[in-house]
């Protein structure tokens, strides 16, 4: 047990959880979870925890290719992306937060990330999530009709449909923007970037003990659930499974915030003050001072169009 949890003290010291055997895989790709027939309720949690872990495990695969963003410094990414965020919020011309939004998509696949990516962690979600306080807009907006619901009569108004295109355009732009960011930098050269623009420190703090203390908490459930299952003889049936859930859940927030609190004192007993240090130095380069000025000079046209 003490190795177990030395193991992840030292994971989150240096930025991300150590990880078992189990979640790896030689080749560096992503973890593909077994399928098993007729799962038992913990069989199923464990699936979805070592999902959960492979798809962070995909972050570091997509770091690690030769794309466009991976080669640039991360202060550079980092101030395009905000800027274009910016641009794509302010703009008030539906073509250019698309043309912003065609831009991030052209950006993402140049620096290696695949389309299914893109539509499983940004755009499904942002559909869904985004589209439901979207749709009542089509409706509820007053303006030139375009066509009538045949069911329920309401009135689809072209200012409905352009609120909701804008509305979806815009999230679906930044969303893309943010994620491509995520997945093209490490987490702590995000964080040292961010320190580097003189963003305050509790901020810094904030983001990346949120970060860390996510990984912790899966953790713990997977030690948790893989103890339960160790034990159980047979298959467990729906009462039962949601019963261990139940009783599980005060455990594990006991457990990681236990656990939490000993690392935060084990971090600050090692000197840490909020001040993100990695073993890269930043040194701007040729091609970031012209991808820096091209990101810039895109996000200021894109204003400059979308505010005239």
């Amino acid at each position: 047990m003490t190795g177990r949890r030395s193991q992840v003290w030292f994971g989150i010291l240096v930025g991300m959880p150590s990880l078992p055997s189990p979640f790896r895989r030689g080749d560096g790709g992503e973890v593909g979870v077994g399928r098993r027939s007729r799962a038992s309720f913990i069989d199923k949690t464990l699936g979805g925890l070592e999902g959960a872990f492979a798809r962070s495990l995909y972050s570091e695969e997509v770091n690690a290719r030769r794309g466009f963003l991976q080669a640039l410094d991360p202060r550079v990414k980092l101030v395009g992306a905000l800027a274009l965020i910016v641009a794509t919020t302010s703009s008030r011309s539906l073509r250019v937060v698309l043309a912003i939004g065609a831009l991030a998509t052209a950006t993402a696949l140049a620096s290696r990330v695949d389309w299914g990516t893109l539509w499983r962690r940004v755009w499904l979600g942002a559909l869904l999530f985004t589209g439901a306080f979207a749709l009542p807009a089509l409706v509820l907006t007053p303006g030139d009709a375009l066509w009538r619901l045949p069911l329920a009569g309401w009135v689809v108004t072209e200012q409905g449909l352009r609120a909701a295109a804008f509305l979806l355009a815009r999230v679906i732009g930044s969303a893309t923007l943010a994620t491509t960011l995520v997945l093209t930098t490490p987490w702590n050269d995000v964080l040292k970037a961010l320190r580097t623009l003189r963003v305050p420190v509790v901020f810094v703090v904030i983001l990346g003990m949120t970060y860390r203390y996510i990984f912790l908490t899966l953790q713990t459930a997977r030690d948790m659930f893989e103890s339960r299952r160790s034990r159980t003889v047979g298959t467990l049936d729906s009462a039962t499974g949601r019963r261990i859930a139940a009783a599980s859940v005060g455990v594990l927030l006991g457990k990681s915030f236990a656990l939490s609190n000993e690392v935060w004192l084990a971090m600050q007993s090692r000197g840490f003050r909020g001040e993100v240090h990695t073993l890269d130095e930043f040194r701007m380069q040729a091609r970031d001072w012209l991808a820096l000025a091209g990101f810039l000079a895109t996000a200021a046209l894109a204003l400059w169009l979308g505010l005239r």
